[in-house]
């Protein structure tokens, strides 16, 4: 098994492999752990794939949580994997953490997670904890680096979100304004701010989609 053919298999499920590393005790991976790797939402044919799901068409909750249960369970159980999952409820997985382990994502000026190429777009639809070491390697630096202007910063329209923190209360009343309408139909404009975000294929129908979910949380 190695990394190649598990991002031709994650592909074929519409998702991507976003980094991986290999655990020590420290970072709370299943027992016999060897590999840990994040997925995400392989862009721009995730959506597409996604709305023609019976997730998401049979009008249930949470579709995409059930979906990301689904394909990513199922693929576990063919490669012998644990599947894990940032959502489900408490005690949740740090995938916070094993982000910023995989060298391909970090801290972001506005601490937003950032990704080498999903840039403020990253987001996760689950991991697979692998019993065998895959070579994984060695991770870009951080675009943030490189990114002079920083417009992250300042992008917030609600002045909600910077440096110093995120005022979660006062986003989702901005959210509610005519001048919020434009975050609510295409997405976060600070994600959209982020140079590397604006070259990856994250649709905006997407984008509405989790910011209604955000808005309604």
């Amino acid at each position: 098994m190695t990394l190649a053919a598990l991002e031709q298999a994650a592909k074929a499920r519409h998702l991507t492999v976003l980094g991986g590393f290999h655990p020590t005790a420290n970072d709370k991976a299943p027992k016999g752990c060897k590999t840990l790797l994040l997925l995400g939402p392989d862009e721009p044919a995730f959506w597409p794939a996604f709305t023609q799901s019976p997730e998401w068409q049979d009008g249930a909750p949470d579709p995409m949580d059930r979906w990301s249960t689904r394909v990513i369970g199922t693929w576990a159980a063919a490669l012998d994997a644990h599947p894990l999952y940032p959502f489900g409820g408490a005690p949740f997985q740090p995938f916070y953490s094993w982000a910023l382990r995989s060298g391909r994502i970090h801290a972001s000026p506005v601490q937003f997670l950032v990704h080498d190429q999903a840039g403020l777009f990253v987001s996760f639809r689950g991991a697979l904890a692998l019993h065998d070491h895959i070579d994984l390697p060695p991770p870009p630096p951080s675009p943030c680096q490189s990114c002079a202007a920083q417009p992250c910063k300042t992008a917030c329209l609600s002045d909600a979100l910077t440096p110093a923190g995120y005022d979660v209360p006062r986003c989702k009343s901005f959210l509610d304004t005519p001048e919020g309408a434009a975050n609510l139909s295409t997405g976060c404009s600070v994600r959209r701010a982020c140079p590397v975000s604006q070259k990856f294929g994250r649709l905006p129908a997407q984008s509405a989609y989790h910011m209604r979910q955000f808005k309604g949380a």
